[in-house]
């Protein structure tokens, strides 16, 4: 996993390639004239997921196809108007532009204070999480996907403080470094995350029963530090992730994530219970948290005391 850098565009043809080599490619114009380009570009690259802040620092019209990917923008500051299926789209901060896969396209108006959080989804990959998340291969990801997504409360507001998360490793690039489950469960949760803000009707139905939640904690004990995404725990139970989590709640009090952790954080303990040599990040890593402080964290609400007074 690595974020990127770039040294700042001398003209707006170079800004456009800058922008073109991260996301896709696209015609730019100038609305205005007479202003050099102060371009935004961070990214960070999470294999099937792409997060990045993007802004061009004046007002710019866009034409892209977005070939072979989906397109999320969220504008962090200032306004973005496009055309959607249904008309014109106008988003703001606490909302999000939803632009399809292999779909001609028009941002008619990226205003100079807009910066957005640019979320790139692969299209084959995020089609294929849909049918783990959702539950529902009879339909595809392009006809489900609204125009615009609310991101002010509830699932979108979730997902939102998500991909923010991810976007603070902007300014980190050497985090996790290549470390490829924390990638993948990364980007499994940014998918899904989304998918279920922006498809809230989908996936829905009876919550999974209590054989199939059995089956998936059997799964979850025999083998915890997986870098285990939400859609792979749905895919071993044979529903979707909604119903899933339903199931769980419905007959452990809890989700199939959190469930996990207390999974995680009893075998953990147990080791540095067990190895007076073994560091607090040696069992981070060894039961599949994503960082040292994610675990510290987790172990402290669990157990009342950091993981380093384990043995007092």
């Amino acid at each position: 996993m690595s974020a990127r850098r770039r040294a700042a565009p001398r003209d707006w043809d170079q800004a456009s390639r800058a922008v073109a080599q991260a996301y896709f490619p696209h015609e730019l114009q100038l609305l205005g004239g007479g202003r050099e380009p102060r371009l935004t570009l961070r990214t960070l690259d999470l294999g099937a997921v792409l997060v990045g802040h993007v802004g061009w620092g004046a007002d710019v019209r866009i034409a892209c196809d977005y070939p072979g990917s989906y397109e999320i923008n969220l504008p962090l500051t200032g306004h973005l108007e496009s055309r959607g299926r249904h008309g014109r789209v106008v988003s703001l901060p606490g909302q999000a532009t939803v632009f399809r896969a292999d779909t001609p396209s028009l941002i008619s108006h990226w205003d100079a204070t807009c910066t957005v959080l640019g979320v790139k989804f692969d299209r084959t990959w995020l089609d294929r999480e849909a049918e783990r998340v959702l539950g529902d291969d009879r339909v595809t990801v392009r006809s489900l996907l609204p125009d615009q997504v609310d991101l002010a409360a509830g699932p979108g507001r979730a997902w939102r403080q998500l991909v923010g998360s991810m976007a603070a490793h902007l300014h980190d690039p050497d985090l996790f470094g290549g470390c490829g489950p924390v990638k993948d469960q990364l980007a499994g949760a940014i998918a899904a995350g989304f998918l279920l803000a922006s498809c809230p009707g989908a996936g829905t139905g009876s919550p999974a029963r209590p054989r199939t939640v059995a089956r998936v904690v059997d799964q979850l004990h025999d083998d915890p530090g997986r870098a285990w995404t939400a859609g792979e725990m749905a895919a071993a139970a044979g529903t979707s992730v909604r119903r899933l989590q339903e199931g769980f709640r419905e007959w452990l009090g809890c989700t199939p994530t959190e469930y996990l952790t207390g999974i995680r954080l009893q075998r953990a303990r147990a080791d540095l219970l067990a190895d007076a040599t073994l560091t607090t990040s040696e069992a981070a890593a060894r039961w599949g948290f994503s960082s040292a402080s994610r675990f510290a964290a987790a172990y402290r609400r669990r157990y009342g005391h950091p993981p380093s007074q384990a043995r007092d």
